[in-house]
């Protein structure tokens, strides 16, 4: 499974129940769409750092690395391009 796949099944499993029809594009807006609010924000920042074994400093909580699965899927590629 590639990077974009893990970052979305997670989404559809944690925040959506299964149904993924809802979440229709990996570019999609995930707070705009209302998949996601604040706390799942830290939810899924939870989950970027244990699965990908990166950190997710303060600064980094903006829709440019984790408002859709492209997004996501770019953060942790840059992040861990810097390990």
């Amino acid at each position: 499974m590639d990077l974009k796949d893990s970052v979305r099944q997670y989404i559809i499993e944690n925040f959506l129940f299964g149904d993924e029809s809802i979440l229709e594009s990996n570019s999609m807006s995930l707070l705009d769409g209302g998949i996601i609010d604040s706390v799942g924000v830290m939810e899924l920042v939870a989950f970027l750092e244990q699965d990908f074994e990166i950190v997710v400093a303060d600064e980094d909580l903006i829709p440019e690395n984790l408002d859709s699965v492209d997004n996501l899927a770019a953060f942790i590629e840059k992040r861990k391009s810097t390990l």
